[in-house]
């Protein structure tokens, strides 16, 4: 139950992966940033569907500032989930997750901390790019202490869920068609994998925050046994930040969602929002 509950953490961030071109070594790994501004926030609330019966179940917040890594400049992504006293009963969820990117959002280095019920464990992964290829490091602390690393020299760019979290915000959704799917390849500390997004155009989204965003309309999909399986629809604000406002997921023990809550620093003016 755990482990499935992650999927709505994957959400946080995927709600925001958007349309992607294929891209090879370091340079075609960078993109101009146009979406968000060092020093933004964002928060969440988090509901279970228990018995039919809609139930917060805790928050999660994303902040990016302006800082340094291996003293040269960078973005800092974070986000931190919490359950509430209620949600303790079912299960423990306490995550955080930490994101390096250069200024032109190629990753740097991503690490995630969760502690799922009992289980506790840690992911990183460290990218370079010798000689125009990526190169990636993987690293998992498992919920016994034992480490596991592994190496690979790649010649395509693959992303951690929140470099992708940042980066996808700025592509620019004007030529999307209702259908359109998009592949891509997503890291963590042990594995890789296939994942696509499709789009299923616009619609209006009441966030927690009770106003009203024009949204663009996706779905996530993750490759399980062969076969693609939608984890969750997501709704981003139809406007240069393309700020997550809805989430609604799709667990094997049952049904999520998390709504906007509240957001401040936002890089451009929210033109989304529905009077």
């Amino acid at each position: 139950m755990e482990d499935k509950l992650m999927n709505t953490l994957k959400i946080m961030v995927l709600t925001t992966l958007l349309i992607l071109p294929s891209f090879g070594a370091k340079a075609q790994c960078q993109l101009e940033n146009t979406a968000f501004k060092s020093g933004e926030y964002l928060s969440f609330n988090m509901y279970f569907n228990w018995k039919f019966i809609w139930v917060k179940v805790g928050s999660a917040s994303m902040s990016v500032v302006q800082t340094r890594y291996q003293g040269k400049p960078a973005y800092r992504g974070s986000l931190l989930t919490r359950g509430n006293s209620r949600a303790d009963k079912l299960f423990v969820l306490r995550d955080t997750l930490l994101s390096y990117t250069t200024l032109d959002l190629a990753p740097l280095y991503y690490r995630k901390a969760a502690l799922e019920g009992s289980r506790y464990y840690i992911d990183e992964v460290f990218y370079s790019y010798p000689n125009g290829d990526s190169f990636v490091k993987q690293h998992q602390v498992s919920s016994k202490g034992v480490h596991e690393w592994k190496q690979h020299t790649l010649s395509d760019c693959v992303y951690d869920m929140m470099n992708m979290f940042l980066r996808a915000r700025s592509f620019n959704p004007s030529n999307w068609k209702k259908g359109y799917e998009y592949p891509f390849t997503m890291i963590d500390g042990n594995k890789t994998m296939s994942a696509k997004i499709k789009y299923n155009g616009k619609t209006v989204v009441k966030a927690d925050n009770g106003l009203k965003y024009r949204c663009l309309q996706l779905s996530y999909l993750e490759k399980e046994d062969g076969k693609f399986k939608q984890i969750v629809d997501f709704f981003i604000t139809d406007d240069a930040n393309h700020v997550p406002i809805r989430l609604d997921m799709y667990l094997n023990f049952g049904s999520a969602k998390a709504f906007l809550v509240g957001m401040k620093g936002q890089r451009s003016a929210m033109t989304s929002l529905v009077n």
